[in-house]
């Protein structure tokens, strides 16, 4: 499947070739930080991403929002700013894994869409695609996850990781939970404006827990609270542990666990991230960073905001993310069919 079309083919070059992937979710808005993040630990990623379809929200979806912003390029483009930036977050060109879609067209009239072997065939043909040397796997699971149950996610993960390695990729995989929603916003402008926050640094004490404690992210769900300046400590710990992962998958750094995260963590790396993210990874044309900076400050895009009160003292005890993916789905920011047009 990856060679029936064409494989990104890039210069030699010290740093290493890495990206991300994720099974999909409620406010799963990990890939638009950690691309810049990474490229500022001096790897090179080629993140080609998809859209979303029924409550699972899409990169690139999320990246329409922004003004200007291209998720289409040609794959020269895509090797070129790679190459001189560091990172580049797009779809995959017409050329790339054609097989693919003549497959799942033939999985979905056949009732086969979630057979694992196919799935994993599908989600690593892309990736393989990109002349990686190191990938790290998101699996979700959950009632907003394509695995419902941790035990079926654990299979696909573990079939994944089997072939990426098999392939000459070093893979790894990790299990989130998706019963609640990823960090504190869902719904496309709202996650990108939850990212550029996320790559801010983080000050004084707050810095100092940050480095330190990490929840595990398999009790992600469990862990809702944010750090003084608005951003959510799940989000940025899922974002440090995938970029914690591929510094010892490709032996820039030889530890494991919370110091590697440290170090994905430490100024300057993750404070320049920001400026990598909005000046030079996006297109010309992309108002984001610092022309547009100003629509960063506002709350909502959307033209009626409807707030919802309790009506009686309490506590939030659940948050369930199939409810509010849908709740976005049915108000527009995602798709019931294919052919769906996104309201951004």
């Amino acid at each position: 499947m990856r060679d029936s079309g064409d494989v990104l083919k890039f210069p030699k070059d010290k740093r290493p070739l890495v990206d991300k992937h994720s099974t999909g979710g409620i406010g799963d808005k990990v890939s638009l930080p950690l691309a810049p993040l990474l490229a500022c630990l001096g790897f090179r990623v080629p993140m080609i991403s998809g859209r979303g379809l029924g409550i699972t929200g899409g990169t690139l979806d999320k990246l329409d929002s922004i003004p200007g912003f291209q998720t289409l390029l040609p794959a020269e483009k895509i090797i070129e700013q790679v190459q001189r930036v560091g990172c580049v977050i797009c779809g995959q060109t017409d050329r790339m894994v054609p097989a693919d879609k003549k497959i799942y067209a033939l999985r979905d009239a056949s009732g086969t869409v979630p057979s694992i072997p196919l799935i994993v065939a599908s989600i690593l043909s892309k990736k393989l695609a990109e002349s990686l040397d190191a990938l790290v796997l998101d699996v979700k699971f959950g009632c907003a996850a394509f695995m419902q149950t941790k035990a079926a996610a654990r299979k696909l993960a573990k079939a994944m990781v089997a072939l990426g390695n098999e392939c000459g990729v070093n893979t790894r995989a990790i299990l989130t939970d998706m019963n609640t929603p990823l960090g504190r916003a869902a719904g496309n402008w709202l996650e990108v404006k939850e990212s550029v926050a996320c790559l801010e640094p983080l000050s004084g004490s707050r810095r100092h827990e940050s480095a330190h404690t990490f929840p595990k992210s398999s009790q992600r769900g469990l862990t809702s609270a944010a750090t003084a300046e608005g951003q959510a400590s799940d989000l940025r710990s899922l974002v440090l542990d995938c970029a914690a992962h591929l510094l010892v998958q490709t032996k820039k750094i030889k530890i494991t666990g919370c110091r590697a995260q440290q170090r994905a963590g430490r100024l300057p790396e993750f404070g320049q991230a920001p400026q990598k993210n909005g000046t030079k990874c996006l297109p010309p044309r992309a108002q984001i960073w610092p022309r547009s900076r100003k629509s960063f400050t506002k709350d909502h895009t959307a033209v009626t905001v409807v707030e919802l009160r309790a009506v009686k003292p309490g506590y939030i005890s659940k948050c369930d993310a199939r409810l509010i993916g849908e709740v976005i789905r049915d108000l527009g920011g995602g798709r019931l069919t294919k052919e769906s047009v996104i309201k951004l």
